[in-house]
């Protein structure tokens, strides 16, 4: 999707529209989600370093910072769920690579997360698809990929132990 000039400044005219759109990746003109999921692999390379319980501290810090930012962009503009808004695939493919902390692995398994990541994020299987139609505002823009997270992670976990 292409973006226009007034909504990209809009976001990169303030620090808040840079952490919105995942530091400029969700003004990509093709599949922004994607891109912002892609972009958001290289700062979870940075926090998976993290002892665990830091980890879970900076995910839920980054989902708290979420609320508010994708709130302010959503105000900002006037759209319910803007595709430039990427914070959210952030902190949804952080949490489907979850399982990859507990556990030695290669650079197969972080694609195998990314994708079922943007598989549960597409498909919105229940209760994503309840979230994404019901929960408004920055909350409802989280909240959706945060629990598409959830299923990824859960899927990968699976994979993880069985394979």
């Amino acid at each position: 999707m292409s973006h226009d000039a007034s909504s990209r400044r809009a976001l990169l005219g303030h620090p808040l529209g840079w952490i919105a759109s995942g530091f400029g990746s969700g003004l990509s003109p093709v599949a922004p989600g994607t891109a912002g999921s892609l972009a958001a692999l290289l700062p979870w390379l940075v926090l998976r370093a993290l002892p665990w319980p830091w980890f879970a501290v900076a995910l839920v810090l980054a989902f708290a910072l979420g609320v508010g930012v994708c709130a302010w962009a959503v105000r900002r503009l006037r759209s319910a769920d803007p595709s430039a808004v990427v914070w959210d695939e952030f902190v949804g493919q952080w949490i489907a690579l979850t399982p990859l902390l507990i556990r030695p692995h290669d650079y197969l398994w972080i694609f195998a997360g990314f994708i079922l990541f943007r598989l549960f994020d597409i498909v919105k299987p229940w209760p994503v698809s309840w979230a994404d139609r019901r929960i408004g505002g920055g909350l409802g823009v989280m909240l959706d990929d945060a629990i598409a997270g959830i299923y990824a992670a859960a899927a990968l976990a699976l994979a993880l132990r069985f394979i």
